[in-house]
């Protein structure tokens, strides 16, 4: 995902800051049948097959997604509803899983989220992580801004129950003229995983913005949380930004020893009129060296086509992941 343009996005939006009561969400649960059991570590039968590992990420397909919080419609291209991705995803590409950005939801009532899970489950698919935005700091020098993007998470976390989904991505929001914090974001999230595990549901980490979650600082957080249900997402390309090509491998290359469920795929950014790429069979070899074996969620940031992009990287994760 975009450095700049789309951190604006996710702490801007309505949906991104929860946008909805607690009791809705948490009346949606019934919708799930999901064991409300705690379990002292994760468990998810991982598929093996190649391409049952793949899934495809909303945020490619923003500018086609209809919903109020979308600030990327681009209404020269024809809509579509987010409970209506999952069938586009499974017909389109043979991929059965997807991971719906946050600030694509058209609501987070109970009645929409068992329409969207009904719709998912109706093209044989399931959503393996939701992607969150924020617009507080998990390390905040004020305990009870801490407070608001712990609570503010927890609702994104009921979320995740009632759709089914085994993982959320939180975002480590910046602060200004602040340094970023390990030792508060990391009782912070230690705190959001413990709640996390109560409810079956990893909580992620990304490096999506080079001051606020850089690799080596989420790594320190992860680290000095030591919370089992406290993971990494490692993201391919996304520390490329700092133009250091060999920076982005090391980067990725720790997050993937902290990796359980979900990393994005991706070959190249696009940042200010500037394309930054990577060798995909590298970072596929990283992969396999760390001995990861979660989904690989395609988050197409080229330019071009996202269909065409998508399909490309499907086509190239596939052969990485048969190797």
């Amino acid at each position: 995902m975009l450095k700049v343009s789309r951190r604006k996005f996710l702490t801007g939006s309505p949906v991104a800051v929860a946008g909805a009561a607690l009791g809705d969400v948490i009346g949606a649960r019934e919708l799930s049948g999901w064991a409300a059991k705690p379990a002292s570590e994760p468990h998810i039968n991982f598929p093996t097959e190649p391409r049952d590992r793949l899934a495809a990420a909303s945020w490619p397909f923003r500018a086609f997604i209809e919903t109020p919080t979308n600030l990327r419609r681009d209404r020269k291209q024809p809509g579509m509803e987010l409970k209506d991705f999952a069938a586009m995803v499974a017909q389109r590409f043979r991929v059965r899983a997807i991971e719906p950005l946050s600030d694509h939801f058209r609501s987070t009532d109970a009645a929409y989220l068992g329409e969207f899970r009904e719709a998912v489950e109706k093209a044989g698919s399931h959503i393996i992580n939701i992607p969150v935005g924020g617009r507080h700091s998990f390390y905040d020098p004020d305990p009870a801004l801490r407070r608001m993007a712990i609570e503010d998470a927890k609702k994104w976390v009921e979320v995740a129950v009632a759709l089914g989904s085994p993982s959320l991505r939180v975002h480590v929001a910046g602060v200004h003229n602040v340094k970023p914090d390990v030792d508060r974001a990391a009782e912070s999230l230690r705190q959001l995983a413990g709640y996390g595990a109560e409810k079956n549901v990893v909580i992620n980490l990304e490096n999506d913005d080079l001051l606020s979650e850089g690799a080596l600082f989420l790594t320190k957080v992860i680290e000095k949380a030591n919370h089992p249900w406290l993971h990494a997402l490692p993201d391919f390309c996304n520390s490329m930004l700092s133009g250091n090509e060999q920076f982005d491998y090391e980067a990725v290359t720790v997050l993937f020893k902290h990796a359980y469920n979900i990393c994005h795929v991706k070959d190249a950014e696009v940042d200010e009129g500037k394309v930054f790429r990577i060798d995909l069979a590298k970072t596929f070899g990283i992969l396999r060296a760390s001995g990861y074996r979660g989904y690989c969620s395609m988050e197409f940031e080229g330019e071009g086509s996202p269909y065409e992009g998508t399909q490309k990287l499907i086509d190239a994760s596939v052969k990485y992941l048969s190797g």
